[in-house]
């Protein structure tokens, strides 16, 4: 039969759909004609295909080849189509009987001896794949972050060559199964009991695990910013199902899922020379950025004030929305973007001021100057904005105070759990409807926080903010009602001004 249909998926954003890839063989002059709006990696399969034919002990038909890759106005990208483009010419070709590739769905890279190397997106398309009760052929590597859909059967292939003994019934590839993939982290994140002194900062950070609320942590160079954003990760609860999968297929299409991190939630900590694509995604094929890696998990930005302005002020929408829709002329996509910002700076350009121990060199002026780096639209979506002081000498030289990371862990996730049990999400997520229903306070702590709203000349969003955080520490102590205690430690929480 001169023409064959095997079944394969594309990415479109976070989106997989369904491919068919039809190979026509005719008489003419040999040739392979690729159509169906291919990027430059597909285009170049033809080479791929053919020395990996050839070296599997197949014969590569000399005859007028034409692959269509449909729907054709979905753009193809990648080295995927490799596999189902090869099984479709041996198909067509009589080399290979086509009854069994209704049944499945296949994607992989060839190399020229016929192995089958790893792609990106396979998790995205395999959950994309698990209704249509196909069976889904991957790499062998493929299948190992696959197989944690949990949607219909993945099968494993190293070569070409297993592939076609599986589809002529001499050897059945082998399914993997999800329960042996999920594996527990080689090493756990680093511990707060590291950290000495900060008892404030501290207790940020727990607030801000708690209640999934962005910090800014403002201080001299050497007061312990960076390590305190890096103990962050220790205090979360553990990520839901949903949410790790929702994490595991952004990340895959980056290539950078690893199994053994599956319902850890990640870690992003861009350098301050990012790109406005590199933060928040693009391209002329739109591909996710940090903060859409970042998804369910923590974006850290250190020295956020080094940053390009621009770029910081495209996190202004994903910080409000939890997603990122990227427009090109030809392309449109849209990720994501549910993550934990936490950044960092410098009080002034030399970084002293208010040290009681170095001396600031710089004018007020230039203090301001160097501030208003951070606009205060983007300054007013950050939850938690507190000063981390230098530590005196003595206190870096005592035994480590304070709690472990497994202690305030356990209060987090109880005070997480009061959250979903009440509202189905975490405080910093709330609506402003969902603020009215859900963060009732006190007579004493209204007026407090109407009062510190007028002395500290806050906006509206402030307002709500502060009453978020506000239910988040309420949640801590295990308090039903909002009392002026946690209005009173929310405000001292948010006290950094930019003059």
């Amino acid at each position: 039969m001169p023409l064959s249909i095997v079944h394969s998926r594309g990415l479109d954003g976070l989106c997989a759909p369904e491919v068919a890839v039809e190979v026509h063989l005719a008489s003419g002059l040999p040739s392979v004609t690729l159509v169906g709006l291919p990027e430059t990696e597909v285009k170049e399969a033809r080479d791929r295909v053919r020395a990996a034919l050839q070296n599997s002990g197949f014969d590569f038909p000399s005859k007028r080849i034409t692959v269509n890759l449909a729907p054709a106005d979905l753009p193809k990208e990648s080295g995927r189509f490799d596999l189902p483009i090869a099984l479709g010419i041996l198909v067509a070709s009589g080399q290979l009987p086509g009854q069994g590739l209704i049944d499945h769905e296949f994607a992989g890279e060839l190399s020229l001896s016929g192995e089958i190397r790893p792609i990106r997106g396979a998790l995205a398309m395999v959950l994309a794949a698990g209704n249509r009760g196909r069976s889904f052929v991957l790499p062998a590597s493929s299948a190992r972050e696959a197989v944690l859909a949990g949607e219909g059967r993945v099968l494993a292939a190293n070569t070409l060559l297993e592939i076609c003994a599986h589809l002529t019934g001499q050897q059945s590839l082998s399914e993997y199964q999800a329960s042996l993939e999920v594996i527990e982290p080689a090493t756990d994140p680093p511990d707060l009991l590291d950290v000495r002194g900060q008892a404030q900062a501290k207790r940020a950070l727990e607030i801000a695990a708690a209640g999934a609320h962005s910090l800014l942590l403002v201080g001299p160079p050497g007061t312990g910013k960076s390590m305190l954003a890096s103990r962050l990760s220790g205090l979360l609860p553990p990520m839901s199902r949903a949410a790790a999968l929702e994490s595991a297929a952004v990340l895959s299409l980056a290539g950078q899922f690893r199994p053994e991190n599956f319902r850890r939630p990640p870690y992003r900590a861009p350098h301050h020379t990012a790109s406005t694509a590199a933060l928040v995604g693009g391209g002329s094929v739109p591909q996710p950025g940090e903060i859409s890696l970042a998804h369910r998990g923590i974006l850290f930005l250190d020295e956020i004030l080094e940053f390009d302005r621009r770029v910081l002020e495209a996190l202004r929408e994903p910080l409000d929305s939890g997603r990122i829709h990227i427009s090109r002329a030809a392309r449109q996509a849209d990720f994501p973007a549910q993550f934990q910002l936490v950044a960092a700076m410098n009080p002034c350009p030399c970084g002293f001021h208010g040290d009681a121990n170095r001396r600031c060199r710089c004018t007020p002026d230039q203090i301001m100057r160097y501030r208003g780096r951070l606009s205060g639209p983007l300054l007013d979506r950050i939850d938690l904005q507190i000063e981390v002081p230098a530590v005196p000498a003595e206190v870096l030289q005592q035994a480590p105070d304070g709690e472990t990371s497994a202690t305030v862990r356990a209060r987090v996730r109880q005070a997480r759990d009061r959250q979903l049990a009440r509202q189905g999400k975490a405080n910093a997520q709330l609506e402003t409807r969902e603020i009215d229903r859900h963060c009732l306070a006190e007579p004493a702590a209204i007026a407090l926080l109407t009062q510190s709203i007028r002395r500290l000349q806050l906006s509206a969003r402030a307002y709500h903010r502060l009453l978020k955080i506000s239910r988040t520490a309420a949640d801590l102590d295990g308090a039903v009602i909002i009392g002026a205690r946690h209005v009173a430690e929310a405000v001292q929480l948010r006290r950094f001004t930019k003059e």
